[in-house]
């Protein structure tokens, strides 16, 4: 007898969408057939669509460090009511995962208060920790990150916003000389290596000269020290490391035309690249700034509505491989005041699946793209497949179950991080997730966590 029968639903995956029984035993996909066989549970999906579980491979649950923002026990649990069964949890917590030791320290960490099933980045540091990468490696993470142009605290390795040269306590950005040798040491490792595209120099320059009084309002003065071409160099210089050393770059949260023009023909050259946005960058622009204020900041910034034109072409073309949403809470009392001063990201973990699904009602992509771009791809990409982003025999039982004529307003107070400050708070949707299975496991139900333990998740080596 099998542990549970999924019924009368549509899976869909990248490939294809089609009508069948799954069958779950032990945590596993056991098999996939018309008949119907018994089964202890069953769990009937008429008129639903079951995808293989998503992925969210952007995540800063701030676990630990700055706990008063977030947590990896309210982040991953905040996850499954979105519709989530894995994420990929960033590596710039305090301590930052920069060597084994911490790397082991932050697994257990997680372990104990994981909701969902999730992996881990490493972050490079150049000289300070090159050597690391390959035991890093070997522990089973799932790709590594570098912050281009951003200066490091000396104590804990985590980024400084607001860099002064000459501060002690500080690690400054790094050269283009060390960088390549980032580039160098993870293309041993064959995992992407992500980056952070923003030209600090650039940005540093145009910042010192602004007069924000001579723009419409405060919005377009923050655009008009980080343009497009701040992340258009450090892509083009990304891809041209990239190319020279075999590394596999990974371009973190796209917010401009150029990257997805610039990695569409990094992709026609053979150059291993692939891409990433978020659904912030997909759904908001300069515009929503008047109706959602500082809510809105994140780096690098909501752009125009070409760039966001040129995204989701990026996205339906099949450019952009992943989509991520570099959930980054913070409180209500952070987010107030300057743009110039707050800090950016927002709470965004429980309103990517919505807001993707969403983009299938509107015709923007299709389910099976969906399929691709929020599981399958993501997966293959972190190195995940076919454990994860699969409805293969034999892989982990994980599935979103989707209701795509539900519809449903966001509302902040349901957020249920820690921090709730999110853009999308009064965002319309149709189209929302109803169940979340990990491995066999219903862990949300029509909006509700069905779980009780603390620690439900596993960590997926890569």
């Amino acid at each position: 007898m099998f542990d549970l029968r999924i019924e009368n639903g549509t899976v869909v995956t990248p490939e294809k969408s089609e009508r069948t029984n799954i069958y779950v035993l032990d945590g596993k996909i056991a098999q996939l057939t018309d008949e119907v066989l018994e089964a202890r549970e069953v769990i009937d999906a008429s008129g639903k669509l079951i995808f293989p579980g998503f992925i969210d491979p952007h995540v800063h649950s701030r676990d630990g460090g700055a706990t008063h923002k977030e947590d990896f026990f309210h982040s991953t649990r905040a996850a499954a009511l979105g519709g989530l069964t894995s994420l990929i949890e960033m590596p710039n917590a305090v301590p930052a995962v920069t060597d084994a030791e911490r790397f082991k320290a932050q697994k257990a960490n997680l372990e104990s208060k994981a909701y969902i099933d999730f992996a881990m980045w490493a972050l490079c540091l150049g000289r300070l920790n090159n050597d690391d990468l390959q035991e890093l490696d070997e522990l089973g993470v799932a790709a590594y990150k570098f912050f281009w142009g951003y200066a490091i605290n000396k104590s804990n390795y985590n980024l400084v916003y607001n860099y002064e040269k000459g501060d002690p306590n500080v690690i400054p950005p790094l050269g283009d000389g060390e960088i390549y040798t980032i580039f160098e040491h993870v293309a041993k490792t064959g995992k992407p290596l992500a980056i952070h595209a923003e030209n600090a120099d650039v940005i540093s320059e145009l910042t010192s000269r602004l007069k924000v009084e001579d723009y419409e309002n405060e919005y377009e003065a923050l655009l008009a020290c980080r343009p497009s071409v701040c992340e258009e160099t450090v892509v083009k210089t990304g891809i041209s490391f990239a190319k020279a050393t075999g590394a596999h770059l990974h371009i973190l949260h796209m917010s401009a035309k150029e990257s997805v023009d610039l990695l569409k023909e990094a992709k026609e050259q053979g150059i291993n690249v692939t891409g990433e946005t978020c659904p912030h960058y997909l759904n908001l622009t300069n515009k929503d700034f008047l109706r959602v204020g500082t809510k809105i900041k994140g780096y690098p910034p909501v752009r125009y509505q070409a760039d966001q034109d040129r995204l989701w072409e990026g996205v339906e073309q099949g450019i952009i491989d992943s989509i991520g949403s570099d959930h980054a809470p913070h409180t209500a009392e952070e987010k107030t005041g300057s743009l110039f001063k707050i800090p950016s990201g927002m709470c965004c973990i429980q309103t990517i699946v919505p807001l993707m699904i969403n983009a299938v009602s509107q015709g923007k992509i299709t389910a099976n793209q969906l399929a691709a771009v929020l599981s399958e791809n993501t997966a293959k990409l972190y190195g995940l497949y076919p454990r994860k982003g699969s409805v293969l025999v034999g892989t982990d039982a994980d599935f979103t179950i989707v209701d795509m004529d539900l519809e449903k307003t966001i509302h902040m107070e349901d957020m249920y991080s820690i921090s709730k400050v999110t853009a999308f708070d009064g965002f319309q949707v149709k189209g929302f997730p109803v169940q979340t299975i990990v491995r066999g496991r219903t862990v949300m139900k029509d909006g509700k966590l069905t779980c009780e333990q603390e620690s439900n998740g596993e960590f997926i080596p890569a």
